[in-house]
């Protein structure tokens, strides 16, 4: 589905259910500490929007769209992130049950050759799998993250206005993001 290109592509094993790791992935109702504090605001079905949001809602980090969705197994969605003027790609969340619990393979492809700081978004898909690890196998991120996350809220009154909940429009159609 993605154009030819650059893929970024990680895999790591969570020592967990692939229900339990499922989801953390999706979840809807809160915070999800491995993707920075940010809320899914998603239906979570074909062509319905994706959103990655602050917890107060006034922020959208990522827009997309569902592409394809079966759980426990899969979650694929465009995404555009709003603070990089970035062409839109395609993330997918692959689950695997192993021995000793799941393998999660990540794939974010589409990417065209060329794009700038590219290395910055593949250290970054990096620490969100470490972070994810980290919260499904012991409940919460650690102190570093944290402290982290803290200073994120903290600056969000200087984030780009490209990043404000009113200034982002509904993401294009499957067909015409990727």
């Amino acid at each position: 589905m993605a154009e030819p290109g650059t893929e970024l592509l990680h895999s790591i094993v969570i020592a967990a259910p692939i229900e339990k790791v499922w989801a953390e992935i999706t979840k809807l109702d809160g915070k999800q500490r491995a993707m920075m504090d940010a809320v899914l605001d998603s239906a979570l079905e074909p062509g319905a929007p994706l959103y990655y949001r602050s917890t107060d809602g006034k922020r959208v980090f990522v827009v997309g769209r569902v592409v394809e969705v079966d759980p426990p197994r899969l979650l694929s969605h465009t995404q555009r992130l709003t603070m990089r003027d970035d062409p839109w790609t395609v993330v997918s969340w692959e689950l695997e049950e192993i021995d000793g619990g799941t393998r999660v393979t990540l794939r974010n492809s589409g990417w065209p050759e060329g794009v700038k700081r590219l290395d910055k978004v593949d250290t970054t898909w990096k620490g969100i799998l470490a972070a994810l690890k980290q919260v499904v196998e012991s409940g919460d991120v650690g102190a570093g993250l944290r402290f982290q996350y803290a200073m994120m809220r903290a600056f969000m009154w200087a984030m780009p206005a490209g990043t404000k909940t009113e200034n982002v429009p509904e993401p294009p159609g499957i067909d015409q993001a990727v």
